[in-house]
């Protein structure tokens, strides 16, 4: 009898692993500080803090202007950032160089792929209907979809279950500690997304992954994906 192969799905985390969201996310984040009087943030050490979300955008912005924020005023600018991002959601967010490929090879083979994050699903769901890759994925858990979020295990469990493939049989890619904490207890082949939003000081090589790639057609040359083609 045919073994079977190795992988029947693959996983993204979405922020830093599957699109570069950086653009549209700093874009809101400079208008939010426009608002409050203040300059724009540095772009290139924001955009290493894309993957911490919404809050940790707000805290770097304002810790940088020497302002430490009560929690109240936190939250309140970030449901402001929330709402001034979800209106310009898709103005400059691309899927990082080479992963359109990777989806096409991982389509034509008959293996799934979704989508497990942190972002909400109002901001998620109509940000990838805009890249037309919603109707494409298998699966797509958001921050609210489950009481639980990375780095619990849950999320991913839950996308595999919704798929109908085991852990073991599949591989989450993300770019953050996080991503591989979640992968790793969920049972899967968990791979460090480098290319994507570490912050300086942050080094995936010390990051339990199995596998760590420096550009998405890397994730071709994995064993168990490597019959799929890449460069």
């Amino acid at each position: 009898m045919p073994k079977p192969p190795p992988y029947a799905a693959v996983l993204f985390d979405l922020d830093g692993t599957l699109l570069d969201t950086a653009p549209d996310m700093i874009a809101a984040l400079d208008a939010l500080l426009a608002e409050q009087d203040h300059g724009p943030v540095d772009y290139a050490r924001a955009r290493l803090h894309v993957s911490r979300g919404a809050l940790g955008l707000i805290d770097l912005a304002f810790g940088a202007l020497g302002i430490e924020l009560e929690q109240a005023h936190r939250v309140s600018l970030c449901d402001r950032y929330l709402e001034l991002y979800a209106n310009h959601l898709c103005q400059a967010t691309t899927l990082f160089d080479g992963m359109a490929d990777v989806l096409v090879r991982l389509e034509a083979a008959n293996l799934a792929w979704g989508i497990v994050t942190n972002k909400p699903g109002f901001l998620a769901e109509p940000l990838l209907a805009e890249l037309g890759l919603l109707p494409r994925c298998a699966v797509l858990v958001s921050g609210d979809t489950l009481p639980e979020r990375k780095p619990h295990p849950q999320p991913l469990l839950h996308a595999a279950g919704q798929i109908g493939v085991s852990p073991e049989r599949t591989v989450y890619v993300g770019d953050d500690t996080r991503d591989i904490e979640a992968g790793n207890a969920a049972g899967m082949t968990t791979v460090a997304a480098t290319y994507g939003f570490i912050p300086s000081g942050d080094d995936p090589a010390r990051w339990p992954a199995n596998h760590w790639i420096e550009r998405p057609v890397d994730l071709l040359t994995l064993p168990g994906l490597d019959t799929l083609g890449g460069t």
